[in-house]
């Protein structure tokens, strides 16, 4: 076992923070963390950033933005712009295994950025794995060989997740694929089946479609996007299907077979579909196994998530978690917010618990899905009584001008204080248009305090608070 001598040298008082994972929640954990004068450690095995950075969040955003160029070509041929070559927008080409290699580019690059702010906060960052060995110790498996044991005053686990596998497929990166898998095909799938409707299923169909792939989406519910508002869902399916995409409702997949050339899958049904190539989406799971949990008495739920209280704290005082280890809303920003929360708690500071009833969220789809705070679903089920004002997208000129009248924003406010309790934007921007919804339910401004902010014209903005003003309206009456 290597000398532990360098992690065990006098803190001065300084706490000792040790942190299992590089990602989102592991290294905005340890940035809050060296900002308090903790001395601070990251275990990864992987550059900073990990998975999200890396693999999901950052290449799949690159790989969407690498599709809409498809359409900004055509969107400027129908505007009168043309390339002087000539060359047609029906005949422009995908050359796949570039684009791969630029959007994982990025995400290393990302990575690099971030392990640049670490090293300048001096926190140090250990390669290798590690788990909980006893009372507040952490044991590092070495990615050079060997071992270090870490002392630790207080841990930290986000180790993130993986792709959920079911047992009747197994990702072979040829044609049975996982999204990671995607950056390494060696051309654009001719005929791609997605199997799942959520989030990640929709975005990548979206993305391959517009590359010129042949996509079918299996969905096991009615309507795609089953946890979003429904009218966004629809907008959604209609835009899938007037670029060509099939979607199958109601269709459950319980087999998948490769034969030659060609992938099979089987439905609930016993109907078979059938593709060059078939992507899996059907969720993600805590990386939570190997972890030295039980050594320690961290307590681990049915799903695998570790069960924390509002601040993080785990079933053992000096253990936090965050991130998609926790198993809760698993999205870059909260897992950010999540270990930011854990280490200002741990280190002392006077901290507020998540808002979950003001978390942000956008599906990168054509047009995207944003959304905050309460849905009309939720209002309902907690009693609390809203008024809804929706406003379409088409009549708005900065909408025409784009092309992008598809969508609307929608707005839930509560009857009698006329709060703003959650809100809808499909757009093509919708990422950046909720943010004014996001800041009026973070802060529980009212519908007359959005519609009185002036705003941009001509500007999509301009429709949110004109469906403030709408609802202003409605609650006065």
């Amino acid at each position: 076992m290597n000398s532990a001598t360098s992690s065990n040298r006098a803190t001065h008082g300084r706490q000792r923070i040790v942190i299992l994972g590089g990602g989102p929640a592991g290294y905005e954990a340890a940035l809050v963390a060296a900002e308090l004068a903790a001395e601070v450690t990251i275990v990864s095995d992987e550059g900073l950033g990990g998975n999200s950075v890396l693999w999901d969040c950052v290449p799949s955003k690159a790989l969407i933005v690498a599709a809409e160029a498809m359409d900004w070509v055509h969107t400027a041929d129908a505007l009168g712009v043309h390339l002087a070559s000539g060359l047609r927008p029906d005949r422009n080409v995908v050359d796949f295994p570039k684009v791969a290699t630029n959007v994982l580019a990025l995400g290393a690059n990302q990575s690099r950025d971030i392990e640049r702010r670490v090293a300048a906060g001096e926190i140090r960052v250990v390669r290798g794995r590690g788990r909980l060995s006893g009372s507040h110790e952490v044991t590092v498996a070495l990615s050079d060989g060997g071992s270090e044991v870490l002392p630790a005053d207080y841990v930290l686990i986000g180790t993130g997740s993986t792709a959920r596998v079911l047992p009747f497929f197994e990702p072979d990166g040829e044609r049975v694929l996982v999204g990671q898998q995607l950056y390494g095909l060696p051309e654009v799938p001719e005929r791609l089946i997605v199997v799942g409707s959520g989030a990640t299923g929709a975005e990548f169909a979206n993305a391959f479609t517009r590359f010129g792939s042949e996509v079918t989406l299996v969905s096991s519910r009615d309507l795609i996007l089953p946890t979003e508002d429904p009218d966004a869902a629809q907008v959604i399916e209609s835009s899938f299907e007037r670029r060509g995409m099939t979607i199958l409702r109601n269709a459950r997949a319980v087999g998948c077979e490769r034969r030659g050339d060609e992938v099979v899958v089987t439905l609930k049904d016993g109907s078979e579909v059938v593709g060059s190539h078939v992507l899996f989406t059907v969720g993600q799971v805590p990386s939570s196994g190997d972890l030295g949990l039980e050594t320690v008495g961290v307590e681990v739920n049915a799903w695998g998530g570790i069960d924390v209280d509002a601040v993080g704290r785990t079933s053992c005082r000096w253990v936090y978690a965050a991130g998609d280890v926790v198993g809760r809303v698993m999205l870059a920003s909260v897992a950010a917010m999540q270990g930011r929360t854990a280490m200002w708690h741990a280190l002392g500071q006077a901290v507020q618990p998540i808002r979950w009833d003001a978390v942000a969220a956008t599906i990168f789809t054509d047009p995207e899905v944003a959304t905050v705070g309460m849905s009309s679903e939720d209002a309902a089920q907690e009693g609390v009584p809203i008024e809804t004002a929706r406003l379409d997208f088409r009549s708005n000129p900065r909408a025409k001008m784009i092309h992008g009248t598809d969508g609307f924003v929608k707005v839930h406010a509560q009857i009698g204080s006329g709060t703003v309790v959650g809100g809808v934007v499909v757009a093509s921007r919708a990422s950046d248009l909720i943010q004014p919804l996001a800041v009026a339910v973070q802060n529980r401004l009212t519908v007359a305090q959005v519609a009185q902010t002036i705003t941009v014209y001509p500007s999509m903005t301009g429709s949110v608070a004109e469906a403030a003003r709408m609802l202003m309206a409605r609650l006065d009456a």
